[in-house]
């Protein structure tokens, strides 16, 4: 096949010479396969042209794309310095809530929250924009951590004061009844024989059925006739080891068994039992003692 040729006639259109050209058929297998190399070869490079044209492209937007996280990775981390400032000025308040109610304090080392451990080996081959995502990261989980645990520390707080308040309901604090005050704690002559005795409570006078109220929450403990001389007698207890003692009553509005809260009526006054004349006596014991009740009266009668 390569040995044949391929004869072409030309006829010249003015003079109608006919000339014969004879043409290889090897040489035109080796021109039509130097055009189809030509036309492939051209093919590809024109394929690569566009492939560069595309990565370029979507290089310039992914660095586009990188400084933008890069902004917004910068822009977090000063919102997180904010934090921080907030956060230290939480711990004062809390440092500060503490030492006004004589609450243990944390010490500073155990708020740091310490964590450790080898920096990764790839960091040094990431790019700003990765290193800036990580220190983000790291801010953020520390923030959370520190959180976690100032809001543990203010629920102990919190708890302190609650149970600081439950102590202060509970805690008698007012006059349990406006009057004159006659005679007060300690050692007295009694009225009756004139020989000198202990007065365990204070002696508020004033008319017949004045109003007596509870200094502070409790429960009644007894209503009772007290055969002791102070005649129709309410005993209150207040939990954490005190109780009250109001003698000398001409009614109750009580009874036993009954929750009462600070500046309730619980009787009026009177002159049973053991009295020259309408006074209440009110006592104040801590853990079974008696105690002068003026150390529990922060009003003004």
């Amino acid at each position: 096949m390569w040995n044949k040729k391929l004869t072409l006639l030309l006829i010249h259109e003015a003079t109608g010479l006919l000339r014969q050209l004879r043409i290889p058929m090897a040489a035109i297998y080796i021109v039509l396969g130097v055009a189809a190399s030509l036309l492939l070869s051209n093919f590809f490079l024109s394929a690569q042209f566009f492939s560069e044209k595309v990565d370029d492209n979507e290089l310039r937007q992914l660095r586009a794309e990188n400084r933008e996280l890069k902004g917004r990775y910068d822009r977090m981390r000063w919102s997180l310095a904010e934090v921080e400032t907030r956060y230290s000025d939480l711990i004062e308040k809390e440092v500060y809530l503490r030492a006004l109610f004589d609450l243990p304090q944390v010490e500073s080392e155990e708020r740091q929250l310490g964590v450790g451990g080898p920096v990764p080996a790839a960091i040094d081959s990431m790019s700003e924009a990765e290193r800036t995502a990580i220190a983000a990261e790291a801010d953020v989980e520390r923030l959370l951590k520190l959180s976690e645990f100032e809001l543990e520390k203010y629920s102990e707080v919190e708890n302190s004061l609650l149970n600081i308040k439950e102590r202060l309901d509970h805690t008698p604090s007012i006059w349990p009844t406006k009057g004159w005050f006659s005679r007060g704690f300690g050692m007295h002559l009694d009225p009756f024989t004139g020989i000198k005795q202990m007065h365990e409570g204070v002696d508020i006078a004033n008319h017949r059925g004045t109003p007596i109220v509870a200094p502070a929450n409790g429960r009644v403990a007894r209503v009772q006739r007290n055969t002791g001389g102070l005649g129709l007698t309410i005993i209150i207890k207040h939990g954490f080891g005190i109780e009250t003692v109001y003698g000398h009553l001409t009614a109750a509005k009580v009874v036993a068994g009954q929750k009462v809260e600070r500046g309730e009526l619980i009787g009026f006054m009177g002159a049973t039992g053991y009295a020259t004349g309408p006074h209440l006596h009110y006592e104040v014991l801590r853990n079974g003692r008696n105690i002068d009740p003026m150390q529990y009266i922060l009003n003004t009668m």
